[in-house]
C-alpha cells in the first residue's frame, strides 16, 4: 500500500514540476495555431521566436514546418496561421 501511495505522489509531483502550459493570445486563428503547431512542438516556440519574425519570417517558418518536417497543415490554413502569428507574435519594429 505504501508503495502505491508513494508512486502516486511521485507521479503527481512530476506533473507539477514541468513548465506551465503556454496560453496563446486570444484572436482569430488561435485555434488553428494551437491545433496545428502543438502537434509537433510546444507552443512556447511561438513566444520565443516572436521578437525575430515578421510576416515573411512566419511564412517561411510555417512552410518549413510543412515541407521540411512534414507538419500536417492544410494549405488553406497557412494564410490564417501566418496572419495570427504575425498579428499577435510578429516582430515589433
Amino acid at each position: 500500500m505504501k508503495r502505491v501511495m508513494f508512486f502516486g505522489f511521485l507521479l503527481a509531483s512530476l506533473s507539477f514540476a514541468g513548465e506551465e502550459k503556454v496560453k496563446l493570445k486570444d484572436g482569430e486563428g488561435k485555434a488553428l495555431v494551437e491545433a496545428n503547431c502543438s502537434v509537433c512542438h510546444s507552443l512556447d516556440y511561438i513566444q520565443m521566436n516572436s521578437p525575430f519574425l515578421d510576416k515573411k519570417g512566419w511564412e517561411a517558418e510555417v512552410n518549413k514546418m510543412i515541407k521540411v518536417f512534414g507538419a500536417p497543415v492544410k494549405q488553406e490554413d497557412v494564410p490564417k496561421i501566418v496572419e495570427y502569428l504575425t498579428k499577435y507574435y510578429g516582430k515589433k519594429d
